[in-house]
Formats: C-alpha cells, sequence, structure tokens
C-alpha cells in the first residue's frame, strides 16, 4: 500500500492551522460513513512528544507532524484493518474503540458514541507508530459496527 506522502512545513505554526483546517473545522468522514470529530487540544497530544520519557510532552516532533495526513487516509480507506481498542483502566476489549490500521504500523484510535438518532459518530483519540505494539494491536478482536451498537445501547 502506497504511503501517503509527509507533510513539510517550516513552523509548528503551519502545522497547527493544517491541523484545524483538515481535522477541526473539516467534516471528516471514516470509509463506513461515521463522521469523527477532532478537538483542537489533540495537537499537542498528537504532535509533541516527551524528551524525559517522563510522560509530559515538551517537545514538537517534526516526525510525527509530518505524518498529519495519515489520520484522514486511515480513517477513509476502505481497506484499513479495524480492531478493538485495549481500555487499560479495565484491562479488556473495548468494542467502542475503534483502532485503525492501513500504513505500516501507524494506528489511528478513536472512540465511538451515538447520536441521538442511534447512528454512530466518533471522537477522535490518539494516532502514532505502533512499532513496539503492532503485533498485539493485529491479533486483537476484529472491530464490529454490530458489537460496538449492542454496546452502546444502539441498535444494530
Amino acid at each position: 500500500m502506497a504511503l501517503p506522502p509527509l507533510v513539510h512545513y517550516a513552523t509548528t505554526a503551519e502545522y497547527r492551522t493544517h491541523y484545524e483546517q483538515i481535522y477541526c473545522r473539516g467534516n471528516l468522514l471514516t470509509f463506513d460513513g461515521i463522521r469523527v470529530h477532532f478537538s483542537p487540544g489533540k495537537f499537542g497530544h498528537m504532535f509533541y512528544e516527551s524528551t524525559a520519557r517522563n510522560g509530559i510532552k515538551d517537545a514538537f516532533s517534526p516526525v510525527r507532524a509530518q505524518r498529519i495526513d495519515w489520520i484522514k487516509a486511515t480513517l477513509e480507506h476502505p481497506a484499513a484493518a479495524l480492531f478493538e481498542g485495549w481500555d487499560k483502566t479495565s484491562r479488556q476489549y473495548d468494542a467502542t474503540r475503534r483502532v485503525a490500521v492501513v500504513y505500516e504500523d501507524f494506528v489511528v484510535v478513536v472512540a465511538m458514541t451515538l447520536k441521538s438518532d442511534g447512528s454512530l459518530k466518533a471522537n477522535f483519540v490518539t494516532c502514532y507508530q505502533a512499532d513496539n505494539s503492532i503485533s498485539k494491536i493485529r491479533t486483537s478482536p476484529v472491530w464490529s459496527r454490530a458489537a460496538c451498537l449492542h454496546l452502546l445501547g444502539g441498535t444494530p
């Protein structure tokens, strides 16, 4: 599968503008018609990393930011492999979390909820290169719309 091109900007502000225009103000739908919502506050989570390895993301990561268009491409790709996400708090798979993988070990995670009409909508959670965990992700349960709707109390 051909990789989407990397995005190269000179400044963090240009990446932030791109993120806000495409993701926060855009109308991004997954290949199967689920609207994904993005918060402006997720920019730091997505494109910064911890220099001290203490969990505090304090440095902008051009390597992460260059993959900004991989998020949209992954969510829209009809051949994306879809898996249930892992809930580390309850230590079990969660059918309301959807992990999409298309390009190498790049994963995009969204959390599903119901719209007032009972259909699914999604909130962006995270994206990352899953170089250490991709084999575990690929052996996770396959995501099912019916199982997700059942868990949320909607109709399959």
